[in-house]
Parts: structure tokens; sequence; C-alpha cells
């Protein structure tokens, strides 16, 4: 009889109405015993996110439990549970219990924190707009710094020119679901380690957020994960130690006890990151590079941009116009230092310095070209390497962290200036 009983028991459980009590089973078997008294007391961990509760079942006269999370995450038949709760809110968990004498169901409102109250985590996942952002690793001079365990700087980058080119194309994104990934740069992107780019590596994880002292840390999950450089972090946690819409800056404690401190600036468009290029970010100086040949080119077209001057010898140009520094910011304005003279076109050599300062609006390009910029109206012409351009349009062809390969005149004219610029 009484394994009848505890077979009924599991189907109340197992069966959809399982809030309903039952008394019965058929008309002529009456189930012999107590219905549960169903109850749990539960302690929600506030020390990291996802939040785990973990769930002390103290029920009595029951002997068969389920339990159901108000997440829509499933069920368990465990006696005492925990469970991770992926998003903050508030949730109706409810026990359900079968015993001799029936089952029944106990409920009560669970609060979870919500991470986005913390604003390191905010500003890491975006978690109050997209919910989720990508990183890339700074150009600008102390990106990447090494602290000794007091404290003090024992290396530190100088420039963008200090990382490869297989860093600085690496994307790290974080989002509000708790989900990290890396990208090394696309199909043919590469991942440097010990010293050289090679095999790109995968290190997806999901990660913890502990929202200690500060900020916060970063704990990642997954083994051979990293953020940043591929070098061994103690316990794959990081520390965040600045956060906002244009910075992201963690530091790592390598296992010997020194520090890792590496700032990361939002992954930009295509038109953008050429931008952060021309501009580093805040300003950057650019010279006419005459330590190669060929430095300005003349043509009648992008078909044909070398048909009506091919360009000069390594250290040909003028002296007035190879010193010339043109600086471009990221407020849109171009300062042009001339220095003592400069160098007018159509043989009139080393003139006045037309120093200057124009404003310029930087966009898409109009035919080749990454990008493009035109020059603000103004007279004498604002000059950018030659003053004899065609117009007031300047189009980025390449461009990297030392050289730029700039176009002055437009795609559908009939003159363009192709020039080598170099960062001073």
């Amino acid at each position: 009889m009484k394994n009848i009983i505890r077979a009924a028991a599991f189907a109340l459980l197992s069966a959809p109405l399982l809030l309903a009590s039952c008394k019965k089973i058929g008309e002529d078997a009456e189930l012999e015993g107590a219905i549960p008294a169903v109850g749990f007391t539960y302690t929600v961990n506030t020390t990291q996110f996802p939040t785990v509760v973990t769930f002390k079942n103290t029920t009595q006269n029951g002997f068969l439990y389920q339990w159901d999370f108000g997440d829509g995450t499933g069920v368990s038949s465990a006696t005492d549970v925990t469970h991770t709760y992926q998003r903050g809110g508030t949730y109706k968990v409810q026990l359900t219990s079968a015993g001799a004498g029936g089952s029944s169901t106990s409920s009560q409102s669970v609060v979870v924190p919500s991470p986005c109250t913390n604003a390191g985590f905010a500003g890491l996942t975006a978690c109050s707009g997209s919910g989720a952002t990508s990183w890339t690793i700074s150009n600008q001079p102390g990106a990447i710094v090494r602290l000794a365990a007091n404290g003090t700087t024992v290396l530190s980058s100088t420039s963008g020119a200090t990382l490869n080119a297989c860093q600085l194309d690496d994307e790290f994104s974080f989002a509000s679901n708790y989900n990290y990934s890396y990208d090394a740069g696309g199909a043919t992107g590469q991942t440097f380690s010990n010293g050289t780019c090679g095999k790109a590596r995968t290190p997806n994880s999901t990660f913890i957020y502990k929202p200690n002292a500060g900020l916060g840390q970063i704990v990642l999950q997954a083994k051979g994960s990293f953020i940043g450089l591929t070098d061994s972090v103690a316990n794959k946690t990081y520390d965040i130690l600045e956060v906002s819409a244009t910075t992201l800056r963690l530091r790592g404690t390598n296992p010997d006890g020194t520090f890792t401190v590496v700032t990361y600036v939002p992954q930009l468009s295509a038109i953008d990151r050429v931008k952060q290029l021309l501009t580093g970010g805040s300003s950057r100086t650019w010279k006419l590079d005459n330590s190669v040949a060929a430095t300005i080119v003349v043509g009648p077209s992008d078909a044909d941009p070398t048909g009506y001057y091919a360009g000069g010898a390594a250290g040909s140009l003028p002296a007035c116009q190879a010193d010339d520094e043109f600086t471009f910011t990221s407020g849109n304005v171009l300062q042009y230092n001339a220095f003592a003279e400069t160098f007018v076109a159509g043989g009139g050599g080393c003139q006045a310095p037309r120093t200057n300062n124009t404003t310029f609006t930087f966009g898409a390009a109009t035919g080749a070209g990454k990008a493009q910029f035109e020059l603000a109206p103004a007279t004498p012409m604002p000059v950018i390497g030659v003053t004899d351009a065609p117009d007031r349009i300047y189009r980025i062809l390449e461009i990297d962290n030392q050289h730029m390969l700039l176009r002055a005149g437009s795609s559908t004219g009939s003159l363009v200036f192709t020039m080598k610029f170099v960062v001073k």
C-alpha cells in the first residue's frame, strides 16, 4: 500500500497540476499520513554576479521535492539547492513537496540585485544601453604599463608604435549576460604572444563580476582565457581601475607579484578608426616623408596618379617644405606650422611662412580612400604638403600609427596630388 502511495505522490509532482493537494488515490485507497508542511529559507550571495542564491529546505513530512526558481530555467528535485540568476529582479520561487498525505506548495518572492547598479559593470558592458561593449588596446603612450610589486613603473609603452599591428586590431567584448569574447582581427587576424604574432586564439569565456572596493573585478572562467595580453594573470582576475564611455583600464596581477595595467578604448567604426589614427585620439603631428622616394606624385586622376610627375628621389624635397608640420586634432582643427618659410609651387620657391589653423569636416571618402576631410574655405587656401592642391578635399588612402598616404583632389577632378607622410 505504501509503495502505491509513494508512486501516487511522485505522479503528483510530475503532473502539470503540481499545486493540487490530493487526499485520495482512486476512490477507495486513501493516502496515509500528514500533508507536507512546505517551507524554505534562502541566502543571496551579494559578493559576485551572476547572483547565486542558496535555498534551504525546511519542509516537514515530505519526501519528494520540486523547485521552480521563477526564471524559466527549469526545475530541480534536490532537497537543498543553489541556483544562479543571470539577471536582477524579483522572482517567485516555489517549492512543491509530496508526502504520505499528498502534496502542497509554498512560494516566496526572492529579490536578486542587479549588477547594473555598479558603475564598474555598467560601464564595462553598457548594460543600461545595448548590453554589450567592445574594446581595443589604446594606441596612446602608456597603454601598457608594468608595475613592480610596490607599484613603481618598471616598463611603459611609449606610443602605439611600440605595439604590434596584430595587437591593435584585437577586439575584447563584454556582455551583460556575463559572456566575454575575443576577436583577433577577423578571418586573417593573429594573436600577439611571446614577442611575435602567431595563430589567432579563441579564449572566449563566461565571467564573474565581483563588486569589490572601487569599480570591482572581472574573473574569467574558461581555461586559457585572457584579456588584452596573453600573459598569465593570477586567478584570471582583472581589477577595473577606470571605466567610462571613452576609456577602460584593467590591472592584472602576475604570478611573480608584479602588475600589468592595460588601457583600452571603445571599438570604433572603420571611419572613426581612421580619424583616431589621423589625430592620435587627441592630436597628432605629421610631416612629409622625405626619407623615401616619390614623396609627392602628381597625376590627372585616381586611375593615373603619377601621369604628370612620378616623384623625386629620397631626400629631394626643399628644406623649407620638408620641415613643415601638420597637426590634426580630434576637434577637427588642422594646425599648419611652416616654421621660417613655406615652399610655394610653380617656381615660387621658399617664401614667407603661411602658418595658420583651419577647421575641417571628416567623413567617408568619395571615390578611392578609407576616409576624407575637407578644409574650410580660406584665403589663401590652407596648405597640406603643397600650395597648389586642386581643391580643399583630401582623401586618406592608407594610414597606420606611423605612415599616411594622402591624396589631394576629388575623385571627379582632373588633378590629384598623392603624398607620403610620417608621424613626427
